[in-house]
């Protein structure tokens, strides 16, 4: 739909709900779970999890790590987010942990993973819209991968914004659809304008008004003279012997 306009707009993760909400946008691409009040929802992909640490750690030295390798580290995150490490963490099973530092943002975090203070766990994605001289990520194995959606208001009433055209269009575009994908509203619209190839209007018989004409074995039946032109009906002798 060339004539519609696309803008993207960066919204933070603890603000995106809202602003769909708000109608400040009209979707937005959400971690899941989610809060689906008020909301369609569907899942896109999921994404593989790294862990990020300074640039001199061992992890540096590995293509991926397991979890099971960071039970010592101090984790810059809330340990329920990743049960997985929780569960093994050494901090956590000898009741030392210490209360996390507030912090404000994932770069925020990221801050503190650069002067060696603890480790984080993100999306590989936003591991590497975020990467840094000072940091290493590896991806780490033994947690759940994060899971990504599409997410837009669901209007009160009989209508849904399901069928609206724009936002099909949109969802076949992040679902990889072709733009010539005729599962795309755009080219179905086009499809149902174009008149089909060797259509043609019914015929009318020159005699009787009859519409059309009937098929048998592949080709039309021809009237019988004999019969008074109906076709198929048989024919008799008009000499019935001396």
């Amino acid at each position: 739909m060339p004539g519609v306009p696309l803008r993207a707009t960066p919204v933070s993760e603890d603000q995106q709900l809202d602003d769909l909400r708000a109608g400040s946008v009209n979707m937005a691409f959400v971690r899941l779970p989610v809060d689906k009040t008020g909301l369609n929802v569907i899942p896109l992909y999921s994404e593989l999890p790294v862990v990020v640490a300074p640039k001199d750690h061992p992890i540096a030295v590995y293509d991926e790590v397991d979890v099971a390798e960071l039970v010592d580290e101090y984790l810059l995150q809330d340990p329920d987010d990743f049960p997985e490490w929780r569960d093994i963490s050494s901090e956590i099973q000898a009741g030392i942990r210490k209360p996390l530092p507030e912090i404000a943002s994932i770069e925020a975090a990221l801050d503190l993973v650069e002067a060696g203070l603890g480790i984080v766990f993100l999306p590989m994605s936003v591991a590497r819209l975020l990467s840094r001289k000072g940091l290493r990520s590896r991806p780490v194995t033994g947690i759940a991968e994060s899971q990504v959606g599409l997410a837009w208001l669901r209007p009160d009433g009989p209508i849904s914004d399901d069928s609206d055209p724009v936002i099909e269009e949109f969802i076949g575009v992040v679902r990889g659809r072709t733009a010539h994908s005729s599962r795309q509203p755009s080219v179905q619209a086009k499809q149902d304008a174009t008149p089909k190839k060797g259509s043609a209007p019914a015929k009318t018989g020159a005699k009787g008004g009859a519409k059309g004409g009937t098929k048998s074995g592949g080709k039309g039946a021809r009237p019988n003279s004999r019969t008074g032109g109906r076709p198929g009906a048989k024919g008799r002798n008009s000499k019935r012997g001396r």
